[in-house]
């Protein structure tokens, strides 16, 4: 979210708006992007809807225990709606940077 947060510029000249999304309420979404100066919404998916309907809540495993849970990933949805690229299991490193080129690439 910081490296999005800092080529948020970069993300406007290429009109593309980026979302945030998560499970957590509004509190602490409002709290989160205060914290680290988010130029850009973030959604509450509290009941999972829209991370279910991306294929991003899934089961995961921590210390052996098994759960339900976010998979942080990323989707770049084209001019018409449609998701023109997935990266699911999100690499920090560069991402950024990679999803702005799809974006460009998209043009």
């Amino acid at each position: 979210m910081i490296a999005f947060r800092d080529a948020a510029s970069q993300f406007e000249t290429a009109n593309a708006v980026i979302l945030g999304v998560s499970p957590d309420d509004q509190g602490a979404q409002s709290r989160f992007s205060a914290k680290h100066g988010l130029p850009y919404p973030m959604l509450c998916d509290t009941d999972h809807v829209v991370a279910e309907a991306y294929g991003a809540w899934t089961e995961k495993t921590n210390y052996g225990k098994k759960y339900m849970g976010i998979q942080r990933s990323t989707f770049v949805i084209d001019p018409e709606g449609m998701v023109a690229k997935v990266y699911p299991k999100v690499n920090i490193e560069g991402h950024a940077a990679e999803v702005l080129e799809a974006i460009r690439a998209l043009k």
